[in-house]
């Protein structure tokens, strides 16, 4: 029998001394002893068994939920794997679309390692060079590079590194070979520790550095393995003429390729660089004036982040330059371009320009920094003067720029601007000492003063960069610059027009406020040039005072 007292159930045992009872939180006994209810509640152990329970649910879910995250990676591989695909060839075609020559050097490279093959695959000539020609096949590999000038000179230090080494490992071979079988290896690794030493540490010259590096890192290697392999190969003449023969002729096959299909010359890339420095410098200073000295005035502008920066690129390209440079002095003549083109007066250009990016650099944060605090009584003073310094030297490298893209000599066409940029900076002296800045606030007017001084740093350094691109021109050979004449018609004699001045009677008071002009002589009426300027114009009697408005 039970007893049923929700929400829990009484259980009578059999012997009635024992009663159960069923609740929510499980199973419990009533112990009946005697006459006496004495009631002891137990709770089962039965959280054993609930946990497995549990446990095996939460296992179940967990490879539930790692199946169907597996399933899902699995059905979105197909879309990551089109974006993927996509996401590479729309960079490939930037990358092509960028600079068409990447493409072209790409083919050529092919068609070389295509050709240079033909020693394993034609038969006669596997015959005559064997194994060796191989050599063939890793010049190429690593001596054609992007450009004419690289090519050659990868090319030409490779072949005269790989003669002048093979040479004397045979000729320290013979010398090691006198001191008999025991001494000949003593005296070939006193001689392989010398010369690799020596080469090794000339390296650190820095013009062998710059134009000769690959050449002695080649001639090491090469007389290592000549002079080494000596010892125990007997045919080392017949060795060494077949790796300098593979060698040159993989080497002429770049300079032949890299020169007559759709050369990439150093040297003209140097130049439009150089140009393209100039003329960003111009772009920049060109329209700093009127965004700095209205940055107050126009949202947006504050920050200098919407100004051109094509400036920024300028800072770092002292590398590439030296490179271009000195691969641009192994090129060949080719056309504007002569054989011993100054090449190295465009480093001195080139670090001019990097100088005025740096002051640039400086002036770009002073864009919007000081409008909230500054002084815009003491801005107005210098604005002037700022802004055509700032627009004078932009004009200044445009016009130096255009020279150089045309090969023109500059010095008519910049020198102007040059003097105008210095008749402001001597305009923004005066302005400054013409300013009263004894009761001033220093901090207000600090960065306003500071912005002027580095647009006279500017244009000291764009006089400069005028000078080194005149002194290319002369060297270089440009052509002169040809100005047509403009002929303007004559002009009559301007006399002062009636309604700019008025006459001034001597007892007139307001006349210590004005500007007072004195006339002792006319001019002669009696010519009809003189007669009808006249009719034109009012001619003030002599000894009238006039005011100047």
């Amino acid at each position: 029998m039970f007893v049923s007292h929700s929400p829990i159930k009484y259980f009578l045992a059999p012997n009635f001394s024992t009663y159960k009872y069923e609740g929510s939180r499980g199973q419990y006994s009533i112990l009946h002893t005697h006459s006496l209810f004495l009631v002891t509640l137990t709770k089962r152990k039965s959280n054993k068994h609930l946990s497995t329970a549990m446990d095996i649910d939460s296992t179940a879910q967990d490879k539930a939920r790692l199946f169907a995250g597996a399933w899902g990676r699995v059905k979105a591989l197909p879309g990551k794997l089109k974006a993927k695909v996509t996401s590479t060839a729309k960079s490939i075609k930037k990358l092509g679309q960028d600079d068409p020559r990447r493409l072209t050097h790409s083919l050529k490279v092919g068609l070389a390692l295509t050709l240079v093959s033909l020693l394993y695959y034609a038969r006669p000539i596997y015959d005559g060079f064997g194994v060796s020609g191989m050599w063939a096949v890793l010049t190429v590999v690593v001596v054609f590079e992007f450009t004419v000038g690289g090519t050659l000179s990868k090319s030409l230090n490779r072949g005269f590194a790989t003669f002048l080494a093979g040479a004397l490992g045979l000729g320290a071979d013979y010398f090691a070979s006198l001191f008999g079988k025991n001494g000949e290896p003593i005296v070939l690794g006193i001689l392989v520790f010398l010369l690799a030493a020596a080469a090794t540490f000339s390296r650190f010259f820095p013009r062998i550095k710059a134009r000769y590096d690959y050449g002695v890192l080649i001639f090491i290697l090469t007389f290592s393995l000549v002079a080494v392999s000596g010892y125990r190969v007997n045919e080392l003449v017949v060795l060494a003429h077949q790796r300098l023969s593979t060698i040159i002729m993989g080497g002429a096959t770049c300079m032949l390729i890299s020169i007559s299909v759709c050369p990439v010359w150093a040297g003209e890339d140097l130049h439009k660089a150089i140009a393209s420095n100039l003329e960003k410098l111009a772009t920049y200073l060109e329209g700093f004036g009127g965004v700095y000295f209205q940055s107050s005035e126009i949202d947006g502008m504050g920050t200098g982040k919407s100004f051109p920066q094509g400036y920024k690129s300028i800072l770092n390209s002292k590398s590439s330059e030296e490179s271009l440079a000195n691969f641009a002095r192994w090129e060949p003549g080719h056309g504007r371009f002569r054989l011993r083109h100054p090449w190295k007066h465009y480093l001195k250009i080139g670090a001019l320009a990097r100088q005025c990016a740096y002051q640039i650099e400086a002036i770009n944060g002073c864009i919007g920094s000081d409008h909230i605090h500054g002084s815009e009584e003491f801005k107005g003073k210098i604005e002037g003067s700022c802004t055509r310094m700032s627009a004078e030297c932009g004009k200044t490298l445009k016009a130096l720029a255009k020279s150089m893209k045309t090969m023109t000599d500059p010095y008519s066409s910049a020198n102007t601007h040059v003097e105008n940029s210095k008749a402001a900076m001597k305009d923004l002296k005066f302005a400054l000492k013409a300013a009263s800045l004894e009761n001033a606030d220093l901090a207000a007017i600090l960065p306003a003063a500071t912005v002027g001084s580095i647009l006279v740093e500017i244009v000291k350094c764009v006089e400069k960069i005028s000078e080194a691109v005149h002194e290319l021109s002369q060297l270089a050979h440009f052509e002169k610059e040809t100005v047509e004449p403009t002929v303007s018609p004559e002009k009559p004699p301007q006399l002062l027009h009636r309604g700019i001045i008025q006459p001034v009677l001597d007892g007139d008071s307001t006349a210590n406020d004005n500007v007072v002009i004195t006339i002792h002589e006319i001019i002669s009426t009696d010519s009809p040039e003189n007669g009808k300027a006249c009719d034109q114009h009012q001619v003030p009697k002599p000894g009238q005072k006039i005011e100047a408005l």
